[in-house]
Order: C-alpha cells, then structure tokens, then sequence
C-alpha cells in the first residue's frame, strides 16, 4: 500500500521553516530526519512518531496512538498516530513538535 501523499504534503507544511529537516524514502513510506535523525515519517496513511523510550507508554495512552509494529515486533520509542488523531493541523503539528522535543535531545549525525 502506498503511504498517504497528502499527509506527507501535511507535514512537509508544518516542517518547511524548521532548519535541518531532509525528507528521505523509507519503509514503504516518507521519513523526515531533523539534524540527521529520524523525527516523523508517513507510514500507508499513520503519522510515525518518534518519542523516544521515556515518552513511549504514555504516548501510547492518547487516542487514536498504536505501537509503531510493521516487522512483527513493535519499535518502542516509536508510535502511529492513526488518521482519526492528526485530522486537523493542531494535532499534526503537536505530534511533530512532540516528535522535535526527543529528537533535539540526540547529538545530530
């Protein structure tokens, strides 16, 4: 299944005055790196979060939040959003600056 275009269109918006973003092909769908690092990607038609392991189970406590699982064992540190979550640009652009908190604490590549 192809990832969501409009999503990814989505964030491209709520990234394009963030420095350092590089937008990059993978696991069957759009990953967005800050500094090198993974931050959010569009998985089919989720939003993948990046976390990070202390922010992990409580992420998973929101609405509409999953485990991040495409192999069979789940990425801890990581979450889909699912569509009903990131409806609106609020949300989506929570998820994102959520997603920046952890990702600025990690040295850039």
């Amino acid at each position: 299944m192809p990832f969501s275009e409009s999503l990814a269109a989505r964030v491209r918006d709520v990234l394009a005055r963030t420095r350092g973003v590089v937008e990059k092909r993978m696991f069957g769908g759009v990953g967005f790196l800050l500094h090198g690092n993974m931050l959010v990607g569009v998985w089919k038609e989720a939003l993948v979060v990046r976390v990070g392991p202390a922010g992990y189970d409580e992420a998973l406590l929101e609405p509409h939040v999953r485990e991040f699982d495409v192999t069979g064992r789940p990425m801890t540190g990581w979450v889909l959003v699912d569509p009903e979550g990131i409806e609106d640009d609020e949300p989506l652009r929570h998820w994102v600056r959520r997603a920046a908190e952890f990702v600025d604490t990690l040295p850039a590549k």
